[in-house]
């Protein structure tokens, strides 16, 4: 069980404007009190501490979580039941605690140290008011300069245009840089190098307010640099903490798979598959389709023209075996992304059109 056990109930209610406040402390152990207010600073969360139930009475309902010292439980005993309350002791031998925690209605009980990781991660989720995980969806080419970049680009442009929270990751190393397709090469933020010795947990808060902002979306990119890889663990933290912020995340995938791609790819919700509709095209993307599909739960077709003889959008997604997601409108940008710095998707044109559809149709089956 190590030493945190689930026991109940339910979510206390998220506070006003997305990101909620700190957890309440209830505690006079002074020792104790030193170890959560360590904890919540690793977190990045700032408390409110009190030695037993706060007044107003509000205070104790509205925290979005409440941490009680095992000397505490007495005092909060008569306090409205909620969910979100975790009685936090030393004595790993004390099994009374189990008994105050029911009086209490505490969801949990922890024994420090034992479960400090637990807690922070906990109280990081808290602090960073999280929801719903962002709807991830991974952009690959059935071969080279099929265009998966330069959709890539357009889906996340179209994301931010919407309204929604928006990450564009570039996860192929080999590519030239995402940012330098947005006209972004030259703005100020931290590149995947940056990352290269994340461990555990990354706050998505940080990770958001540290990347380059371009056309109301952030990027995650590649510098000019020597480094051309970062570490799977480190690739898997960053992107846990991408989904975490909610709203999209869009990944530009090589058609090469490495450790710290298939981290990547553990990751998305949806992979679209891009495929030019000509023979040869289809055969090198029947072989992407077989070695994605093995880590991608919901992998589909998006069909860029012109048309070989015989190969609409629906025969190219029969012959793969994949469902259809349409196809890729044929434009200037999508075919020569470096004779123009506008960004792909913007604007009224197909691509435009094409994007925002995909959009409507992929977050109402999220949802």
């Amino acid at each position: 069980m190590e030493n945190v056990a689930a026991a109940v109930t339910h979510d206390p209610p998220p506070a006003a404007g997305g990101r909620q406040g700190g957890p309440l402390i209830v505690t006079e152990d002074p020792v104790l009190l030193d170890d959560l207010l360590r904890l919540c600073a690793a977190a990045g969360a700032t408390p409110e501490v009190h030695p037993g139930v706060p007044q107003p009475r509000g205070r104790w309902e509205a925290a979005p979580l409440v941490l009680v010292g095992d000397d505490a439980a007495r005092r909060v005993r008569g306090a409205a039941r909620r969910g979100g309350v975790v009685l936090v002791g030393r004595d790993q031998d004390d099994s009374g605690v189990w008994r105050r925690a029911v009086e209490i209605g505490a969801d949990h009980v922890l024994m420090l140290p034992d479960g400090e990781q637990w807690l922070v991660d906990r109280i990081a989720d808290v602090a960073e008011g999280v929801g719903r995980p962002a709807l991830t969806v991974g952009v690959i080419g059935g071969r080279g300069g099929s265009g998966a970049s330069t959709l890539a680009c357009a889906l996340a442009v179209t994301s931010a245009r919407e309204g929604l929270r928006t990450l564009l990751v570039d996860a192929d190393p080999l590519g030239g840089g995402l940012d330098v397709l947005l006209g972004g090469e030259t703005a100020e933020g931290l590149r995947w190098p940056a990352f290269a010795a994340s461990r555990g947990r990354v706050g998505g808060g940080a990770l958001e307010e540290s990347l380059p902002q371009l056309h109301s979306l952030r990027v995650l990119s590649w510098d000019r640099g020597d480094c051309v890889a970062v570490p799977p663990q480190a690739v898997r933290a960053v992107l846990a903490a991408a989904r975490r912020r909610g709203g999209t995340v869009v990944v530009d995938l090589p058609r090469r798979i490495d450790d710290g791609i298939a981290e990547t790819l553990a990751q998305l919700d949806l992979g679209i598959l891009v495929v030019p509709a000509e023979l040869r095209a289809v055969a090198a993307a029947g072989r992407v389709a077989s070695a994605v599909g093995m880590v991608v739960r919901d992998l589909r077709v998006a069909v860029r023209g012109p048309h070989a003889p015989g190969l609409d959008d629906r025969e190219v997604a029969r012959l793969l075996g994949l469902p259809l997601v349409g196809e890729v409108p044929l434009e200037a940008g999508l075919l020569r992304p470096h004779e123009s710095r506008t960004p792909p998707g913007t604007g009224r044109g197909p691509l435009a059109r094409f994007c925002k559809e995909f959009w409507e149709r992929a977050l109402v089956e999220a949802a």
